[in-house]
């Protein structure tokens, strides 16, 4: 909203300092600044209102060390997470970007479904909360509403190269470029391309997936698209979620993604980087790095009180709506299948729990004993199980995790 009214004065008034406004590095920097303020000074704030209503965690006795000295401590801090994010976003960002509005949607709507998850755990005092066919549902919706947006907006394209056999048929408008001693030309079209870490061309279409259909493959290309983008943010979303188990786990290598994104997002929406990394050039996609950088400031802002000792969690309220956030910036970025490099906290947390309980039914049915493959999934608690502190566990984990974010942009670059 400022961002609109400081634009409009600047058009109108000659003020000096509001071409500040135009700069996304300017913004995306007091975007972090408030968010940490708002995240921090009202995070305490947070925790003393929840302590007096008694909005504490029910521990379940899992026999992990420390476990139970948890009981009690304040949950649903997702809601400080949550308007650390959308505060700084409404304010600095451009909310007549179509990529801000459609994250402004996916953060409401993953932080409602998780709401309600903590509301039915807290107060109804059902310590399954929310049916997880409920929750599936849910981020099925969102794969939905950001599918059918990124493939039908008309403001949603990316930047090609046009070919010398359809310059003279084209009736997009094209943009003569110049790259060394080389003249091109470029024009803004609709695409089902993504960026594809260790490729020769960087590039994937997914229509391609369907070319066995014959000429006409590129009219399916719709729902691989859609299939893609709902999986996506239905694995991301279930990962964080799993991954919150220790005090900070979650919320530091939600950070180290989020920057990962956020530089991304800038190098996606700058002809001239975008050229130099030799990926897809997308068009007013830089504006995500304001939200970005919220997103970053409520992760570290929220991690002063989620640290060890934790005197506060995020609950399904920030788990759940850090997982569809991560997907879907990936997905609009076009950089969803560097997920599994970027995300592989995630990934391996979530995969422990689907093997453990997999090996477990199948070994149950085969020889009448459930066996196990770790002594406890996810893989967090299988290292407390084996006596490692959660504080250990977390900070090796967060190194991990920018080893991958480190790992992530540079595959971009390897071809």
């Amino acid at each position: 909203m400022l961002y609109l009214l400081f634009e409009y004065l600047h058009k109108h008034y000659d003020i000096p300092g509001l071409r500040l406004f135009q700069y996304i590095t300017f913004r995306a920097s007091i975007s972090i600044i408030l968010s940490l303020v708002i995240t921090t000074v009202y995070g305490r704030r947070l925790i003393d209102y929840l302590h007096q209503k008694q909005v504490g965690e029910t521990v379940r006795n899992l026999g992990l060390e420390g476990q139970m000295q948890k009981q009690g401590t304040p949950t649903m801090g997702g809601i400080i997470i949550l308007l650390g994010i959308l505060i700084p976003t409404l304010l600095f960002a451009n909310i007549s970007n179509i990529y801000v509005i459609l994250m402004i949607i996916t953060t409401i709507w993953m932080g409602a479904i998780g709401f309600l998850d903590d509301y039915i755990k807290v107060f109804k005092k059902n310590k399954e909360g929310l049916a997880g066919r409920f929750k599936v549902v849910g981020q099925v919706g969102l794969g939905l509403i950001v599918g059918t947006t990124m493939y039908f907006h008309p403001n949603i394209v990316v930047r090609e190269t046009v070919q010398d056999n359809v310059k003279s048929t084209s009736t997009v408008p094209m943009v003569l470029r110049q790259k060394g001693e080389t003249f091109y030309y470029t024009q803004d079209v609709k695409s089902t391309k993504t960026n594809i870490p260790f490729y020769k061309n960087n590039e994937f279409d997914y229509a391609k997936v369907l070319k066995f259909l014959g000429a006409d493959y590129q009219k399916y290309a719709f729902f691989i698209f859609l299939i893609v983008t709902v999986f996506i943010i239905t694995a991301v979303s279930n990962g964080a979620n799993i991954t919150d188990g220790i005090d900070g786990l979650a919320t530091g290598t939600s950070a180290v993604i989020g920057i990962t994104l956020g530089i991304l997002a800038y190098v996606s929406g700058n002809t001239i980087m975008a050229d130099y990394l030799n990926i897809m050039y997308i068009p007013n996609s830089a504006e995500l790095m304001i939200f970005a950088g919220s997103f970053v400031g409520a992760c570290v802002g929220f991690l002063w009180y989620n640290s060890y000792p934790a005197q506060i969690f995020m609950g399904d309220t920030g788990s759940l709506a850090i997982g569809g956030i991560i997907a879907s910036f990936a997905i609009m970025i076009r950089k969803e299948l560097l997920i599994p490099i970027l995300c592989g906290i995630f990934l391996v947390e979530l995969v422990s729990v689907i093997m453990q309980v997999s090996y477990f039914k199948y070994t149950k049915k085969k020889f009448g004993e459930g066996r196990r493959i770790f002594l406890m999934s996810p893989l967090h608690h299988h290292y407390q199980k084996k006596g490692y502190h959660e504080a250990k566990i977390v900070t090796r984990f967060w190194i991990i995790g920018i080893m991958l974010a480190i790992m992530t942009i540079v595959t971009l670059k390897l071809r």
